[in-house]
């Protein structure tokens, strides 16, 4: 009777490739010890273990791989040829294989790894069989040592990533190249850049110098006409005050006494003028927004209708009305500035007997100040450069001013965060609005 042993060599031998009239004249005997030689000489492990996973054979490539003798095994669980971190999992994959056992080679994807005797820990190969001898089931596992060849495969692995690591240097070098391409290239289109910005600066900067030589021609034309009348108008006053005080005439002495302060006001008015507009240019001029209640704000723009009202013409007369309540953000000098601009242009481009109507209303986002007049209006090509320093409306070149008023008004307005915009028809009238943002 064979053993076990004897059992699952004859199921690995393939008969029919052998000389069936030579197998015929072996003895059993001689048979076994072929058996016996098979199993232990084989070049690479074979271990067989029964149903409750303990060693019942372990042959000698077995012995050499583990480091130990096949006695030091033997009834002994598998697990001793295990790392310390699989063992428990191995007993439930164990336990399944013998659910339902067929050949089958373990570790798809993923390494395999055993434990010899001296704990070291070594890569495998492993395959399983089954065969079954009188209804009790034993599995034979394969083993094959891998150390030198995952050596083998460190050492290409470690030449793949080192020529990866090579491939990507090269890479880097060519990137790294085209960078310093693209720099040369940037640096020349800034420089090209840079020349045709230099171009285009030293144009804007001789058209900058010849804008202000005209501005200068402009300012000292009309700074000199613009002077002229007050100061001619003081020295007749004065001319003449000077014989009506020699002959006693108080009546007409106050006249001139009174057309000397209209020119003294109209004098220092333009001096203003100069000197915002010099201030707002250098930035000297900051709005210092304040809360206020509306009623405090509406009083003080009244204010400055009572004070303007003594500069108007015969006849005229301005009106003023304020609506809404509440807490107003301003800045309150400005906003007097603002006013007495506006109302003096009003009263100035008025005709005699005339109404200026000069209205304040709250809302909830905006504080609102116009100014209504009925005078000479403005014509419909001049309105796009009203703002602008010293222009002069076509029908008001004859009439009193710097135009430099509106430009100042302006740019208070800006300091306020404000717009400003206007409606005008020509020998009708104009409404300007001042919006400010609450």
């Amino acid at each position: 009777m064979f053993n076990h042993k004897d059992f699952y060599i004859y199921n690995l031998i393939d008969f029919d490739e052998l000389d069936r009239g030579i197998m015929k004249e072996m003895s059993l005997n001689n048979s076994i010890n072929w058996i016996e030689a098979l199993f232990n000489y084989a070049t690479i492990g074979i271990i067989i273990s029964n149903r409750n996973g303990l060693i019942i054979d372990f042959n000698h490539q077995a012995e050499i791989d583990f480091g130990y003798l096949k006695s030091e095994v033997i009834n002994k669980p598998l697990e001793i040829l295990l790392p310390a971190n699989i063992k428990k999992h191995h007993i439930e994959y164990r336990e399944l294989f013998y659910k339902n056992p067929s050949p089958r080679a373990m570790g798809h994807n993923r390494d395999l790894y055993a434990q010899r005797k001296d704990g070291s820990i070594f890569p495998v190969e492993v395959s399983l069989s089954n065969y079954t001898i009188n209804d009790e089931l034993f599995v034979i596992s394969f083993m094959i040592n891998i150390t030198v060849r995952k050596e083998q495969e460190k050492v290409v692995l470690e030449q793949k990533a080192k020529l990866e690591r090579i491939t990507m240097e090269v890479r880097q070098l060519n990137a790294d190249l085209e960078l310093i391409v693209d720099e040369r290239t940037r640096m020349l289109r800034e420089t090209l850049s840079v020349l045709e910005q230099s171009k285009s600066e030293l144009s804007e900067t001789l058209k900058a110098e010849k804008d202000l030589s005209d501005l200068k021609s402009k300012f000292l034309s009309m700074a000199s006409h613009e002077f002229k009348t007050p100061l001619s108008t003081i020295l007749s006053s004065a001319f003449l005050l000077e014989k009506y005080n020699q002959i006693n005439e108080p009546v007409k002495s106050e006249k001139h006494i009174h057309r000397i302060k209209n020119a003294v006001i109209d004098m220092k008015m333009i001096l203003d003028d100069f000197l915002s507009v010099d201030k707002l240019e250098d930035g000297n001029i900051l709005a210092k927004i304040t809360k206020i209640p509306a009623q405090v704000c509406f009083e003080e723009v009244r204010a400055v209708v009572q004070d303007m009202q003594v500069n108007c013409k015969n006849g005229q007369t301005i009106l003023f009305q304020c609506k809404g309540e509440g807490v107003v953000s301003v800045d309150e000098q400005l906003l007097k500035n603002i006013c007495i601009n506006l109302i003096s242009n009003a009263i100035k481009f008025s005709r005699e007997g005339s109404i200026i109507t000069v209205s304040c209303e709250l809302r909830t986002e905006e504080l609102i100040v116009s100014f209504m007049d009925h005078g000479i209006g403005i014509p419909h090509e001049d309105q796009g450069h009203l703002f602008e320093r010293f222009f002069r409306a076509g029908n008001a070149i004859n009439i009193q001013g710097t135009g430099l008023g509106l430009h100042i008004v302006a740019s208070y307005v800006t300091l306020l965060n404000g717009e400003i915009e206007f409606k005008s028809e020509l020998d009708k009238g104009s409404l300007f609005i001042v919006r400010i943002p609450q």
